[in-house]
């Protein structure tokens, strides 16, 4: 199934849905000079939405004029969406609105506009399994966390998603000054709750086990990553992915844990003599064009 773009001149963004991470999305857009339709049922949702938007579009850009922003409300769906070249699904969390809404998209949006749910939850697979083939092809998740304070947005396929529409909203979200990642794979948690999930988890374990206080782990994690500012990968690559590895292994072991496939996937790299920061020849996790710390 081919893809074109959506032409985005004289075309709206509809948000659906006012809330808080709704008028937020719809700032990002308005900010970036982009029509934005803000749809709610309910008008006094609407009037606080606009409003917000008026008096914060300058945290998101910080050169934004207030009478250079172009937002319009709706109460209806039908005109809120009817020109509209992206549709952003932020109505509560539960399924079975969800999954009517994007019926009701089906019937009312143009056929070219992308359809996306803000849902940190649900994945939009779970969203569209009862819409046409060529509906589900242009339906992805496009997460917001909370701007402006936390600027990324995760995008990630309903399992049908075309993937051309994805380098396309990469660009896009960047140009607003937003921090796109693209789930590659259906992941629960896209990516960065999910890696959280892990962190959260062990962090209550460390405090159940009586091994640290929460003053105790909040300070070393202060110390360690915020301060240090060090990520993920680049962590792992300025350790060593050999020692990485063994340091995974003990922990299987020790633990009597089940491998997820991290030992086979670290191997790879070990074998082919990417280590990180002590083979900068050959890089690690980053390539050698991107050194880690």
């Amino acid at each position: 199934m081919s893809w074109t773009n959506p032409p985005t001149e004289n075309r709206s963004i509809a948000i659906l849905g006012a809330g808080v991470l709704g008028r937020r999305i719809g700032a990002v857009w308005a900010a970036g000079g982009y029509l934005v339709h803000l749809r709610d049922p309910d008008a006094k949702q609407l009037a606080a939405a606009r409003e917000y938007i008026q008096e914060h579009a300058c945290d998101y850009k910080p050169d934004v004029r207030a009478a250079d922003l172009r937002v319009e409300t709706f109460e209806e769906l039908a005109p809120a969406v009817q020109n509209a070249f992206i549709v952003v699904e932020c109505v509560p969390e539960k399924l079975p609105i969800k999954q009517e809404t994007f019926s009701e998209l089906e019937r009312l949006a143009p056929q070219d506009a992308v359809l996306t749910t803000n849902s940190s939850s649900y994945k939009s697979r779970e969203m569209c399994q009862h819409l046409r083939p060529e509906t589900r092809a242009r339906l992805l998740n496009m997460h917001y966390m909370l701007p402006p304070r936390n600027r990324v947005v995760e995008l990630m396929t309903c399992g049908d998603t075309h993937e051309a529409i994805f380098p396309w909203l990469l660009d896009i979200l960047k140009t607003l000054t937003m921090v796109p990642v693209w789930a590659h794979k259906e992941s629960t948690g896209f990516v960065i709750n999910r890696i959280w999930a892990a962190i959260k988890r062990e962090s209550l374990q460390v405090l159940a086990e009586g091994v640290a206080t929460p003053e105790d782990l909040d300070a070393v994690w202060h110390e360690m990553f915020v301060k240090s500012e060090i990520p993920p990968c680049g962590g792992m690559d300025l350790v060593g992915l050999d020692t990485v590895s063994y340091i995974e292994q003990h922990y299987i072991k020790e633990r009597g844990l089940q491998d997820p496939g991290v030992i086979d996937f670290l191997q790879k790299y070990i074998d082919e003599g990417r280590l990180g920061n002590k083979t900068p020849d050959k890089g690690g996790l980053h390539p050698p064009s991107k050194p880690s710390l």
